[in-house]
């Protein structure tokens, strides 16, 4: 019971507390405005960090990588950026929440302006779950949190590839997910701002559907060369997952 009262301290109105299945950590959020999804928790999956490695992660929304990545790597500090106050509230109490201020930094502020908030060449390791749809086709209201988080309302993707190239040290590794549809898109920018793409992992709903996310790493100043990882399938049948999306959820 003290330990519920604990936790409500941290919570405002219409929010809620899940838990994350790693190192007890947890997470604040608000179904009325974002949740996260499974492709931040892939994208943190396939994304690596060293020992000792700085991590920014780019539009954090509720912080759900950093948290995830500080559990899984043994990186020595990740830096959340996110444009709305509200999300980077949110993420600053749930960094709080589970006792990591001292490695986790929440900054709020626009990917469009990321090399001015930090200096060129800091970052060993870069993630971005980045949104995904072009223009405004489908949006009722530009400025809600769920239309900036899945539409390039705020940024598009040529300004976080130009941003991450900015803000990698060289050799440094760029770690995105985004949809398939866009690939050609998105591997003629990396190319372009030199995040030499090297590593790409197709995610499929089924064994029999098309692939309806990519993971994609690049590296900073890297040779061409890429390896494409065999395919991710998330279900084996409704509702259930395949055993590698339960190992990457930490179930």
């Amino acid at each position: 019971m003290e330990n519920q009262n604990l936790e409500n301290k941290y919570l405002k109105e219409n929010e809620r507390i899940d838990e994350l299945q790693r190192n007890g950590y947890k997470i604040i959020q608000s179904p009325e405005k974002f949740c996260f999804g499974m492709d931040a928790v892939l994208l943190s999956g396939f994304a690596r960090a060293r020992k000792g490695d700085v991590v920014l992660d780019m539009g954090t929304g509720t912080g759900i990588i950093p948290i995830l990545m500080e559990a899984k790597t043994e990186a020595a500090h990740l830096t959340g950026l996110e444009v709305q106050e509200e999300s980077a509230d949110m993420a600053r109490r749930s960094v709080s929440l589970n006792g990591l201020s001292d490695k986790i930094d929440i900054v709020t502020g626009d990917i469009k302006e990321a090399d001015k908030l930090f200096k060129s060449a800091s970052f060993d390791v870069i993630t971005c779950n980045p949104p995904y749809m072009i223009g405004q086709h489908g949006i009722a209201n530009p400025d809600a949190p769920k239309a900036i988080a899945r539409h390039e309302v705020l940024c598009t993707l040529e300004d976080v590839v130009r941003q991450a190239a900015k803000l990698l040290k060289p050799g440094g590794n760029f770690f995105m997910v985004h949809r398939p549809f866009r690939l050609a898109e998105i591997i003629t920018l990396m190319v372009q701002y030199k995040l030499e793409p090297k590593r790409m992992q197709l995610v499929y709903p089924y064994v029999d559907k098309e692939p309806n996310m990519v993971l994609i790493e690049g590296c900073r100043g890297g040779k061409s060369r890429m390896t494409v990882e065999k395919p991710l399938i998330v279900y084996q049948s409704p509702g259930v997952y395949m055993p590698e999306i339960y190992d990457i959820y930490g179930y």
